[in-house]
C-alpha cells in the first residue's frame, strides 16, 4: 500500500506546474497600494523573459483629484485584448493591449491606456521602438486591474531613469480619466517562493484517493 501512495505521489508530482509570487508594496503623492501577483510558466509570445500574470489581489488606496479611493479591494485584471500598437512600434509585446478612455487623458495617449498584464522577474526589456529607458519588475505598458465602481487602475513603469525603476499609475472609467500620475511612483517587490497550482493540488489528491479506493475494493474482494 505504501508503494502504492508513493508511486501516486510521483505520477502526480511529474507534470507539476508552480506559480510564483511577487508582492509589490508602491507609493506616491496620494497614491499607494499592495499587490500581490502571481504568474506561471506562460510567457509572452515576444519575449521568453516576460510572464503573464495569470492573478492579481492587494489594495489601491488614491486621494488625488478629488478621490476618495481607501484601501479598494483589487479586483480581475483587465482581460487582454492583443490590439495592434503603431506601425512604427517594432517592439510591443504581443499582449500589448489598449482600454479606450473618452475624456481626460492627455494628448500623447490618443484616448487610451495601454496595458499588458506581464511582469518581467529580471527587469524589463526595451518595448516601445522611440523609448529607451527600460527594466522595472514591469514595462511601460503595465498592469491593468478592476477596483470597482467601473474603475480600473493602470499601474506601469517608466523604468530606471539613473537609478531604481520609477512607476506611474492612472485610474480611470470608459467614460473618463480620473488622476493620472505619470511618474514619481517608487515600488518595492517582494516574492516568495513557488507554490504548486491548484490544478496540481487536485491532481495529486485525486491521484492518492483513486488509489485508496482501489485498495479498499481490492481488500473487500
Amino acid at each position: 500500500m505504501k508503494r502504492l501512495v508513493m508511486v501516486a505521489l510521483a505520477v502526480a508530482t511529474t507534470g507539476q506546474s508552480h506559480a510564483s509570487t511577487i508582492t509589490l508594496d508602491f507609493s506616491g503623492s496620494g497614491i499607494n497600494g499592495s499587490l500581490v501577483l502571481v504568474y506561471g510558466a506562460t510567457t509572452d509570445l515576444k519575449y521568453p523573459n516576460a510572464y503573464e500574470v495569470t492573478g492579481i489581489s492587494g489594495t489601491f488606496s488614491d486621494s488625488n483629484n478629488g478621490l476618495n479611493i481607501v484601501d479598494a479591494p483589487v479586483g480581475a485584471l483587465v482581460p487582454i485584448t492583443h490590439d495592434t500598437p503603431e506601425p512604427t512600434n517594432l517592439l510591443a509585446p504581443y499582449d500589448f493591449s489598449r482600454f479606450a478612455v473618452a475624456t481626460g487623458l492627455p494628448p500623447v495617449n490618443s484616448g487610451f491606456l495601454t496595458y499588458d498584464n506581464l511582469i518581467w522577474p529580471g527587469g524589463s526589456s526595451q518595448t516601445a521602438s522611440d523609448y529607451a529607458p527600460h527594466g522595472g519588475l514591469l514595462d511601460i505598458y503595465g498592469l491593468m486591474f478592476e477596483i470597482g465602481g467601473g474603475m480600473v487602475v493602470d499601474f506601469w513603469s517608466n523604468g530606471e531613469l539613473g537609478g531604481p525603476a520609477d512607476y506611474g499609475v492612472a485610474v480611470a472609467t470608459v467614460a473618463q480619466s480620473l488622476d493620472y500620475f505619470a511618474t514619481g511612483v517608487t515600488a518595492s517587490p517582494s516574492s516568495s517562493a513557488p507554490v504548486p497550482e491548484p490544478g496540481s493540488l487536485w491532481l495529486l489528491s485525486s491521484g492518492v484517493v483513486g488509489i485508496l479506493a482501489w485498495r479498499r475494493r481490492a481488500m473487500a474482494a
